[in-house]
C-alpha cells in the first residue's frame, strides 16, 4: 500500500475511536485498539471492531467527571497502555496509545513485540539518531517524506509513557486530517477522506446494539460494558 493509503487507513481509525469516545451515547473506551481490530473492506474503508473489553466511559458523579475508569488490566501486550498497566486506570488516552502502535505498525510493518523487540522502544531510537527511513517499510513504494516524518512524530507522541504528553483522539485527528490536506497530489488525494463507500451488502451484526458511523463496526452483545447504563449509540 502506498503512504497514501495508509495515511488514510490511520486517519478512518482515529475518526471511529473519536466518535467512541465523544458522540458514542454513553461514550466508550475501546480497551483493544489493535490491527486485527481494524477492518477494511474492498475499497478500504475503515472500520474499528471487536468490542469485547470494551468499557463505558465514566459517568459525572455529584457534578465532578471522573478522567479514568478503575478496571483490570485487559488488552492486547504490545499495544497496552504502560501508565494504564500500572495504575489499573483505563483512559482515553489508553486507546490513544494503543493507536499509535498501529500507526508505527502501518509505517514500518513491524510487530508490536517480536522477539523481545518492542516497537515503540525501536521507532524512537531510529527517530533520535536520525536513521527513521531505515525502518520505513521497503514496501510501500515512494513517499513524500517530509509527510511521513510529520505522521512518524504524531505516532510517537500518542505512544508516550505519560498520558498527559499524549494528544487527545480529537488532536490526532485534527493532525492527520492537516496532513491529509497538505499532501502532494495522488492518485487518492482527490478524495474526501470523510467520504465512505457503504458496503450494501454487508450483513448486520445479530446485537440490537449497532452503530451507524461510518468508521465503527459495533457488535456490543459480548462485551462487558458493565453498568447500568444501556448503550443507544446515537449522536448526541
Amino acid at each position: 500500500m502506498s503512504f497514501d493509503m495508509r495515511l488514510g487507513i490511520s486517519l478512518g481509525s482515529a475518526k471511529g475511536i473519536l466518535y467512541l469516545h465523544t458522540e458514542a451515547n454513553p461514550p466508550i473506551f475501546h480497551r483493544d485498539i489493535k490491527a486485527s481490530n481494524i477492518l477494511l473492506d474492498s475499497n478500504y474503508t475503515t472500520k474499528v471492531a471487536d468490542f469485547g473489553l470494551s468499557r463505558l466511559a465514566p459517568v459525572p458523579i455529584e457534578g465532578d467527571m471522573p478522567a479514568h475508569v478503575s478496571t483490570v488490566v485487559k488488552g492486547t501486550p504490545g499495544y497496552l497502555d504502560p501508565e494504564y498497566f500500572l495504575t489499573l486506570q483505563l483512559t482515553d488516552k489508553s486507546d490513544v496509545y494503543s493507536l499509535g502502535v498501529v500507526f508505527l505498525e502501518l509505517l514500518t510493518r513491524m510487530q508490536p513485540i517480536s522477539h523481545g523487540i518492542n516497537i515503540v522502544r525501536e521507532v524512537n531510537v531510529a527517530y533520535q539518531s536520525g536513521m527513521i527511513f531505515g525502518i520505513i517499510d521497503g514496501q510501500m513504494g515512494s513517499y513524500p517524506s517530509d509527510y511521513v516524518v510529520k505522521f512518524l512524530s504524531l505516532a510517537l507522541k500518542c505512544c508516550q509513557d505519560e498520558i498527559d504528553a499524549r494528544p487527545s483522539m480529537a488532536e490526532v485527528v485534527r493532525e492527520l486530517e492537516n496532513i491529509w490536506v497538505m499532501m502532494p497530489d495522488s492518485d487518492i488525494r482527490n478524495a474526501d477522506p470523510m467520504v465512505v463507500d457503504v458496503v450494501k451488502d454487508m450483513t448486520p451484526p445479530s446485537s440490537s446494539f449497532n452503530v451507524k458511523h461510518p468508521y465503527a463496526l459495533m457488535d456490543l452483545s459480548g462485551s462487558n460494558l458493565d453498568s447500568g447504563v444501556v448503550p443507544t449509540i446515537t449522536p448526541r
